[in-house]
């Protein structure tokens, strides 16, 4: 089965993204993305899919993943129950990091750790503890902190005792294959257009089925409505929004595509359990509490 395109989406304003999910999630699927990974599993154990690895994983599990190199981590809980944060996730494109190691030489220890990541790299506990308190600081860090704390995790992983490769030496990841299928290309047109209206029978139209068979087709490959993505994807956004700027929250409805504030906060709510304001509220105190600590 070829994997599904994961949206990354790093704003343009920031350089990487620093994100957590539960489980289950929309990302909870055989998927890839061009994007550089660091994954860290903060609660449950079950199957971690690298490539052609397969492996066991536990809490404090430590990987990163290289450019397009299909993954998935599948968790053992019982049915119906759901958790709250099952793992912390860095991304950051090539071109950054590459732009990064030219400014500053002093950054080219990590270029070995770059080639070997296209078969994933997992690290051993002690480096896997030290970059996950780093990341758990990261995610509520803003301004230069953020890029401290960047390359405090860089300095880690980069310098980790054991390295240890998963996927085979032989195994090649295939971007081209994967993005020519017809659900892949759909993903990549939401992806640049979410913010946008965007509707079921132009999505149809571009993966050429009907819009019943897109919409059956859709759901089973991502385990959503369309409507619930693009949704997913405007909070997803706005959440970024409401932890590293002031605007508004009318601001932030319109620019990640809602037409009015009040299908906004349902819908945030939906997602979240909170109004954007509640949320903004408890980041910033989550934020000064770090700070303090």
């Amino acid at each position: 089965m070829e994997p599904d395109l994961e949206l990354v989406g790093v704003r343009d304003d920031q350089s990487f993204k620093i994100w957590s999910h539960g489980y289950p999630f929309r990302t909870v699927r055989w998927h890839f993305h061009p994007e550089y990974e660091l994954h860290l599993v903060t609660a449950t154990e079950g199957d971690r899919y690298v490539g052609d690895h397969i492996g066991h994983f536990r809490a404090g599990d430590l990987v990163f993943v290289g450019p397009n190199l299909p993954h998935n981590w599948i968790s053992e809980i019982p049915a119906g129950e759901t958790v709250v944060e099952r793992c912390l996730i860095l991304q950051f494109t090539g071109e950054f990091i590459n732009s990064c190691m030219a400014i500053f030489p002093e950054l080219r220890f990590m270029q070995p750790l770059l080639e070997e990541a296209v078969r994933g790299v997992r690290f051993e506990s002690s480096s896997a503890e030290r970059a996950g308190n780093l990341m758990r600081e990261l995610l509520e860090a803003q301004d230069a902190r953020r890029i401290a704390l960047f390359i405090s995790i860089l300095d880690v992983i980069g310098h980790a005792e054991q390295q240890i490769p998963l996927a085979s030496i032989g195994f090649q990841p295939r971007p081209s294959a994967y993005l020519s299928t017809s659900m892949n290309l759909v993903l990549q047109h939401i992806g640049r257009n979410f913010t946008r209206d965007l509707n079921e029978t132009e999505l149809a139209r571009l993966s050429r089925q009907s819009v019943s068979t897109f919409a059956r087709s859709f759901r089973k490959h991502t385990g959503m409505t369309f409507v619930q993505y693009v949704n997913a994807l405007r909070i997803e956004l706005a959440c970024q929004y409401l932890c590293q700027n002031d605007l508004t929250i009318m601001a932030i409805c319109h620019e990640v595509g809602f037409n009015n504030v009040s299908n906004f906060n349902r819908q945030f709510l939906a997602f979240k359990g909170m109004s954007p304001s509640k949320f903004r509220s408890m980041r910033r105190d989550s934020s000064r509490f770090v700070s303090a600590a």
